[in-house]
């Protein structure tokens, strides 16, 4: 797990380790702000936090890289001292995830969308030169692919004809992380609904749907490769024909290392992300606790410092980040400004 801690004053320190009241409303008296969650956020809250506090020298921000769904655990665990103040998170917050947080005290959630990254697929630069589509990824990873049965594929010719007899064998992210989350929205599903029956099913049992369509097979195929990208991309770059899935912003600064697998033709790059083209391309953010913000204003201050960074030509970009271009560009920092309460209505 990365983690970066500044030292902590002793006040600060006893707020961490949750020595003052535990579950008092405010998060404590300190001004100094835990962030949690999203390994693929990680490095751009960082960066953040390192010029916010060149900024704001009295205030201590501590950035953990746990994964988005055990940072929204932590999160949404309640309210007060002992709790996370903001989580960083490489999907849109749960319905279930906002009921647990309710559940807990944490009543006012405010979503910040603070741009875009792409999932990519990645090989060793000397691999095979993979060229899939959704459907292919699906019918390899899926544990019971369109619901016909157990998946027996071993290479990737047994997925598609037209590809390599090269065995199948993917790093990818675990259950705890955003980006499986993603995996399974943007590929899996993806490619599971490209059969007509598997779309109607969808319709008709979304319970099975999501079973048949997301369940990942466990005989080997898929490895979980945990939270640390950095050690995935050295394990894909000595194993030519396995495969990683993980963030543009890893692929983008490991190109000597690795390289990207295309998906139904198409690079991920800045330009192709930024525009959404990607099949991987998706929205990265940050949650804030409305319960704490109100004991600790400098999380309003930490949000304007994030979208002074996050712009075109800022500093997030020259570390990964794909800025939002247009309304989308608009909409997040007229938020980072508001910090509107999140709307539930429509999670899912």
């Amino acid at each position: 797990m990365n983690r970066m801690v500044i030292a902590l004053p002793l006040a600060a320190l006893l707020v961490a380790c949750g020595s003052k009241t535990g579950g008092s409303s405010g998060g404590g008296s300190s001004s100094d702000i835990h962030i949690v969650g999203s390994s693929t956020v990680y490095p751009f809250t960082k960066a953040v936090a390192e010029d916010f506090m060149r900024a704001n020298p009295g205030v201590a921000v501590t950035v953990e890289s746990t994964g988005t769904g055990a940072g929204m655990k932590l999160f949404c665990a309640g309210v007060g001292s002992k709790f996370p103040d903001v989580t960083d998170a490489s999907r849109a917050i749960k319905k279930s995830e906002y009921d647990t947080c309710v559940q807990n005290g944490v009543k006012t959630i405010i979503e910040v969308p603070v741009g875009i990254d792409g999932l990519t697929v990645i090989e060793a630069k000397n691999g095979p030169a993979m060229n899939l589509t959704q459907a292919d990824i699906y019918k390899a990873l899926a544990a019971n692919p369109f619901g016909k049965g157990a998946n027996t594929a071993q290479t990737w010719k047994d997925v598609n004809p037209a590809l390599p007899a090269v065995k199948i064998r993917v790093l990818g992210p675990p259950p705890t992380s955003g980006t499986r989350d993603s995996l399974a929205d943007l590929y899996l599903t993806k490619g599971c609904d490209t059969d007509p029956a598997m779309k109607a099913l969808a319709k008709s049992n979304e319970d099975q749907h999501k079973q048949v369509c997301t369940k990942i097979r466990e005989d080997g195929a898929y490895v979980e490769a945990g939270e640390n990208d950095n050690l995935m991309v050295q394990k894909v770059s000595v194993d030519p024909g396995t495969l990683g899935i993980l963030g543009f912003s890893y692929l983008d600064e490991n190109a000597d290392k690795v390289r990207p697998v295309q998906i139904a033709g198409i690079t991920p790059s800045e330009e192709t992300i930024a525009n959404l083209s990607y099949p991987g391309a998706r929205k990265l953010y940050i949650y804030l606790k409305g319960e704490h913000l109100q004991a600790k204003p400098k999380m309003r201050d930490f949000v304007a410092q994030y979208a002074k960074m996050w712009g075109m030509g800022g500093a997030l970009e020259r570390v990964g980040l794909v800025p939002f271009g247009g309304a989308d560009a608009t909409a997040a920092s007229q938020q980072a400004a508001d910090l509107k309460l999140l709307d539930p209505s429509g999670l899912k």
